[in-house]
């Protein structure tokens, strides 16, 4: 009986391109704005406060600024078309976005840690510490509802620049409520020294957070395949027709709202080559209703009579060569 192919939950290349483009534009923008407002208020407080805790994140807001602004070009070009010079689309441009994140943030952690050091050494007092505050507190509310939205486009479209910049602001939450432990401590209960240790944690913490954006985004530029679930679907979905003998050689990729995906399927060698075209086209037809943003190459062989091609072209010959070194 033939499965329903027609679930499209959250996950790489469910989505039309350009309704993708349209989530993570909105989202972008969202975020744009948020770090816009977050570094203007930050810089004021910071000025009339002096607080080493509130100039780490204000640091860090600056940084996801640029962040922000750079997976904001990005989404929209990578969900262009593919033309002439880039034959597999644009994908890639939301994982260069996410690699660039993760620099931003490793360079913000350094900067904070360098800074929490000097303050460390020589303590100065926090003041104003309730404007400070104040504005801490107008962060973690953008920021709350920034995440939410963020969540929500990664939900429906898999988007692995948007992810990365969701990877930060959630970490801005954790560390906006630490300043505000710090602030509090030193402008409140007279410990100068939280202000700074303060700050140090929250550099370590960006710290972790660029390696987890960093990692996400490495596996995109380096062509991880999709998890294991999906490959299981993708090859259950191929072989859902009693005339495919095999699915094999199965490659997948994923590139911002695509994903690639190639392989070798084993077919009658009787089947005349119209024949063997209506089913690989067949099978195109019941992974695109799952997988409507990806793009797919098919190769028929002959059952039992197929030459090694590929990767087992690549074995037979590295076996060869074992033999007769042996």
């Amino acid at each position: 009986m033939p499965h329903d192919h027609t679930h499209h939950d959250a996950g790489p290349g469910r989505m039309d391109p350009g309704e993708a483009r349209k989530i993570t534009s909105r989202a972008t923008t969202l975020s744009v704005l948020v770090a816009s407002t977050l570094v203007i208020t930050k810089l004021a407080a910071w000025i009339a406060s002096g607080s080493v805790a509130l100039l780490a994140s204000l640091a860090d807001s600056a940084l996801d600024l640029a962040a922000s602004i750079t997976t904001f070009l990005a989404v929209r070009y990578a969900a262009a078309p593919a033309d002439d010079d880039h034959r597999y689309g644009h994908g890639k441009a939301e994982a260069f976005a996410s690699f660039l994140q993760a620099l931003f943030i490793a360079l913000s952690a350094v900067l904070l840690l360098r800074e929490a050091w000097l303050h460390a050494m020589d303590p100065r007092p926090v003041l104003n510490g309730g404007w400070a505050i104040g504005v801490m507190v107008l962060s973690i509310i953008l920021t709350v509802g920034l995440v939410w939205a963020q969540t929500k486009a990664v939900q429906k479209t898999g988007s692995v620049a948007v992810s990365g910049d969701r990877a930060h602001y959630v970490a801005d939450l954790a560390s906006n409520f630490a300043v505000i432990a710090g602030i509090g401590a030193a402008a409140f209960l007279s410990i100068p020294l939280a202000d700074p240790t303060i700050g140090a944690g929250v550099a370590i913490w960006l710290a972790w957070s660029a390696i987890e954006v960093g990692r996400g985004a490495l596996a995109h530029l380096l062509d991880q395949e999709l998890p294991d679930r999906e490959r299981c679907r993708i090859i259950e979905i191929a072989e859902d027709d009693p005339r495919v003998i095999d699915v094999h050689q199965v490659r997948t990729r994923a590139a911002g709202p695509l994903i690639h995906i190639q392989m070798h399927m084993d077919l009658d060698a009787k089947l005349t080559l119209e024949a063997a075209h209506e089913i690989v086209v067949a099978a195109e037809k019941r992974l695109l209703e799952r997988y409507p943003a990806a793009d797919i190459l098919i190769h028929a062989d002959p059952h039992g009579k197929a030459e090694p091609h590929g990767l087992d072209f690549f074995r037979s010959e590295n076996e060869a060569e074992t033999a007769k070194d042996t």
